[in-house]
């Protein structure tokens, strides 16, 4: 079992890295206005999006989520393969989901630009 601590402890950690990444998208959005194609921008964007905020869920305590990026890595220097490779699932889809809202964003651009 958990205490308030330890769930205290885990909000501020979630608080702090959403923070720390609308900051850090916002000052990589500002880099990526000097390309001059809008799909890849919007491209390089959503890849950024897919790599830091995809989740996977904790193997020790359930309903508690681990930056996909995070855990895998760490997976993968410990060498088991097996717990990777949930977090890269949880990759396949969330890359699968955001290239469809990519695709969907270049259709409304098209339509909107002509």
């Amino acid at each position: 079992m958990i205490d308030t601590d330890a769930s205290t402890a885990y909000g501020i950690f979630w608080a702090a890295y959403i923070v720390a990444f609308a900051v850090f998208f916002y000052m990589m959005k500002s880099l990526f206005r000097v390309l001059p194609v809008y799909g890849l921008r919007t491209l390089l964007l959503s890849t950024l999006v897919v790599l830091i905020l995809t989740p996977v869920e904790s193997p020790d305590i359930a309903g508690w989520w681990i930056p996909a990026w995070l855990f895998a890595g760490y997976e993968l220097i410990l060498g088991d393969v097996d717990a990777a490779a949930r977090a890269l699932f949880n990759f396949s889809v969330a890359g699968l989901v955001m290239l469809l809202v990519w695709i969907l964003d270049l259709v409304r651009y098209r339509l909107v630009n002509r």
